[in-house]
């Protein structure tokens, strides 16, 4: 299958996921997607507007990036990476399956992400951790400062 066929079969997924939610994927939420599975990297909401005004000229208020983003995070089609400040789009939206809990490995020389999924049991027992030491658990996503293979290799060849 070529990666148009692979962004249409997974903008139909993301669009089956939304009606799961009760909700809609309308044209300016799939763009939105669209922008940023084609970018395969994170991208900041202001990245998003940039990409949209030049590609697609689509003028769009910040504003409504922000709660495009907010609701494609909601619906699990989207990731916020709390660190970056960014967003990456999900590398499940196509599955049909359920998946673990989402963790994050960020490249610290390239910014690549690449999201892994940990054991409901592992965050169950971080959870427990934090609450047995008189904390609330505010998020339990995972952001890994990592360095990626072909960082290493670049690093390992100068």
């Amino acid at each position: 299958m070529n990666n148009r066929a692979i962004l249409e079969t997974t903008l139909k997924r993301a669009t089956e996921k939304c009606q799961d939610h009760g909700e809609k994927l309308t044209p300016k939420r799939s763009l939105i997607l669209r922008t940023m599975i084609e970018a395969g990297s994170p991208l900041s909401a202001y990245d998003i507007i940039n990409l949209m005004n030049s590609s697609h000229h689509a003028l769009m208020p910040a504003t409504s990036v922000y709660r495009i983003l907010s609701f494609l995070e909601s619906v699990d089609l989207v990731h916020k990476l709390s660190s970056e400040n960014k967003y990456v789009a999900c590398e499940h939206i196509s599955c049909h399956h359920q998946h673990e809990s989402p963790q994050f490995l960020i490249c610290q020389k390239c910014n690549k992400v690449k999201e892994i999924n940990i054991s409901h049991s592992v965050i169950d027992e971080i959870k427990q951790h934090v609450k047995d030491s008189d904390y609330k658990l505010i998020d339990s996503v995972l952001e890994i400062s990592c360095i990626c293979k072909v960082c290493q290799m670049e690093t390992n060849n100068t």
